[in-house]
């Protein structure tokens, strides 16, 4: 079975509404992103930040999959498929979707801000005085500005024996994700989708690029479709 790994970004999400603090109209806009996705923020204003997030939280149990996500989904039917987001949502997991590697953490899961292997789900508000099992205040499972980011050399591999490589909603600037173009292999079948592609050096490197400009929801089924047509 041919491999193919999923890469996402934000605007996998955004026909969903998702919005984010990235998006000219998204969530809290007026905050300065380093106020609320930073460790100096986290320490500046550690109220502020569980807010931001518990607000994020609270629009998951409002949104649902859109059609990006389903035929993801879909391409399990014939391909061995890992995705591989950016994203802190859970919306792959809702539409099915059997391995999902988040980049840059999870927004239903917190840890302790002294042990970050203390890792627990969380669906609820996080407070100031909301302590993990070591004494550690919870902070969101989110990988901020400056910090490593665990799951780079687990994407990395996923990326370097794909035969299939779709990326999907991102602007494909934001390292160490944007990178991982490099570690596909040279006979691998890439595809891009986005509104806005920006064909970075990485991506400028690969000889089977095809890009495919437009939102998510419409194009991602399309090309789905094809895959799985051609691989019968």
């Amino acid at each position: 079975m041919k491999r193919c790994v999923v890469l996402t970004g934000a605007g996998v999400s955004a026909e969903s509404g998702i919005s984010t603090f990235r998006d000219a109209d998204g969530l809290w806009e007026g905050h300065d992103v380093m106020e609320v996705a930073s460790p100096q923020g986290w320490r500046d204003n550690m109220e502020l930040v569980l807010e931001f997030y518990n607000a994020r939280r609270r629009q998951l149990k409002e949104v649902k999959p859109n059609a990006a996500h389903h035929a993801i989904v879909d391409l399990e039917s014939t391909y061995d498929t890992i995705v591989v987001t950016q994203n802190v949502d859970n919306l792959h997991e809702v539409a099915g979707s059997s391995e999902v590697l988040h980049l840059h953490g999870e927004l239903l899961k917190v840890r302790s801000e002294t042990d970050e292997s203390l890792v627990l789900p969380w669906h609820d508000d996080v407070h100031v005085g909301d302590m993990a099992d070591d004494g550690g205040q919870l902070r969101p499972h989110i990988v901020w500005f400056g910090e490593a980011v665990p799951m780079i050399e687990r994407a990395a591999t996923a990326c370097s024996t794909a035969d299939i490589a779709i990326i999907i909603g991102t602007s494909m600037q934001v390292y160490p994700a944007a990178g991982l173009a490099s570690c596909l292999p040279p006979h691998c079948e890439l595809y891009y989708v986005d509104p806005r592609p920006t064909i970075n050096y990485e991506l400028q490197q690969a000889s089977n690029l095809q890009v495919i400009e437009g939102t998510a929801g419409e194009e991602v089924p399309r090309l789905v479709q094809r895959l799985l047509a051609t691989s019968r």
